[in-house]
């Protein structure tokens, strides 16, 4: 098949590779000229894993191209993607500027049926607004398909190839045949490809992701409640998440949810609520408490500190959001560092993959270290807060001789109070007694 994707965003690079990788014809498409000529040489713009590799194999097989041509993109192909960000409104909302550029693009370009399929995160109701945008354009047939993505970002090739489920919401039959189509190579061990109308696939996307924020909150709510009765949020997690009902993931108490997706989404469907003349009173909390997550594990630090951090030099380690990523957005470490550095103390960071993003965002305000060791080298504290791998298991004997004085704060409940005790640290983590 030939397919255009429109838009060079996360969604967008994973989608066309893995779409090249089965044997189909997709060019992707962005307004951004630079961007494209770095995709065009092989300069990819977001860190995930494969998907370099996987690039660079589907450009030189022919299969996968770039342009910023995007009449010549969507005329040719027979299906387009749309894959442009929808950016959080002052309101809350999704802001729909990028997505109605786009439709009104695609009608000025369409020559023959083509199907356009949303993979944007959008509000409900958004498909009938760009149905609207072409139709008043041009009288050629096409059909709008919703097919949220359920991408994990570090693990997005994977997920991608061997998704957990596929949702096409249509209300063209013969739309629905030919995604269902497009996809079959991906779902070849029996995994659901889940058809329903178009506003149900919307209202999916941001169901799925509300309720992992929820559960990320419901996490850290227990596990403050723990600091505060003497019990241990980790000892609290294993019991609950053996229980099928509940399962273990996005049960870790921590610094809160971060990225391109939960924080957006979740208050997107609450304006969505709003709008609807409902008040959801749980993604409000759900909000809230990760808000507050990383103000209650400043309130740790400068409570060690004596609320006087003048003078005083933190090591950071980590940046991203999450492990095996590059992505900053809403990062809980660009609070956490802003907010130090506006009690007078200095930063000294590293990250594995996020630093080169981070210069941009903190210009000189804070200094890079090569390593993770170089990075300790006479402050007063660690502050974990991206739990990459290679911080899970570190020579505690040499950060002890780095660190002015033995003190890790763990964003992540990464390390054992036990081995830390031992070891002569103070050790301050989330939903802990932390009397170490």
């Amino acid at each position: 098949m030939k397919i255009c994707i429109i838009g060079t965003g996360y969604v967008g690079l994973v989608a066309g590779t893995c779409f090249a990788e089965t044997g189909n014809d997709v060019i992707c498409v962005d307004n951004d000229k630079n961007k494209i000529e770095k995709l065009s040489k092989g300069i990819i713009p977001i860190y995930e894993p494969n998907l370099e590799e996987l690039i660079k194999t589907n450009v030189s097989k022919n299969r996968l191209s770039f342009t910023d041509n995007i009449n010549s993109a969507i005329k040719d192909a027979s299906i387009c993607f749309v894959t442009v960000g929808t950016p959080q409104g002052d309101d809350g909302q999704a802001d729909l500027k990028y997505i109605k550029q786009v439709a009104a693009d695609i009608a000025k370009a369409i020559k023959k049926y083509t199907i356009i399929v949303v993979k944007s995160t959008v509000p409900v109701g958004s498909a009938e607004v760009i149905e609207k945008i072409i139709k008043k354009e041009t009288n050629v047939e096409f059909d709008i398909v919703s097919n949220p993505e359920f991408l994990k970002q570090g693990s997005a090739i994977e997920d991608f190839l061997k998704p957990d489920r596929i949702i096409i919401g249509s209300n063209s039959k013969k739309a629905t045949e030919i995604i269902k189509d497009l996809y079959s190579p991906f779902v070849r061990t029996g995994n659901p490809i889940i058809t329903m109308d178009i506003k149900s696939a919307e209202m999916t996307k941001y169901a799925a992701n509300t309720f992992l924020a929820v559960k990320i909150s419901f996490a850290n709510e227990i596990a403050n409640i723990c600091e505060k009765t003497g019990a241990d949020i980790e000892m609290v997690r294993k019991g609950i998440s053996s229980d099928k009902r509940i399962g273990s993931q996005f049960l870790f108490a921590g610094l809160g949810y971060g990225g391109s997706c939960f924080p957006k989404d979740i208050k997107a469907l609450i304006k969505t609520s709003q709008d609807n003349n409902y008040e959801s009173k749980l993604l409000k909390a759900a909000d809230e408490i990760n808000k507050n997550q990383k103000t209650l594990f400043i309130e740790k630090i400068l409570k060690e500190f004596n609320y006087d951090l003048k003078n005083k030099t933190f090591a950071i380690w980590g940046l991203a959001f999450k492990p095996k990523t590059n992505d900053l957005r809403e990062a809980p470490s660009l609070y956490i560092i802003n907010t130090l550095l506006d009690k007078g103390a200095k930063i000294k960071a590293y990250d594995p993959k996020a630093m080169e993003k981070a210069k941009e965002y903190f210009n000189n305000k804070i200094e890079f270290s090569k390593t993770s060791y170089d990075a300790l080298k006479n402050c007063d504290a660690l502050i974990l807060i991206t739990e990459w791998n290679e911080f899970r298991h570190p020579d505690f004997n040499k950060i002890k001789k780095l660190l002015k004085t033995p003190i890790i704060f763990d964003g992540r409940n990464q390390y054992s109070e036990q081995i830390l005790k031992k070891e002569g640290f103070k050790y301050v983590s989330v939903g802990k007694n932390n009397d170490c």
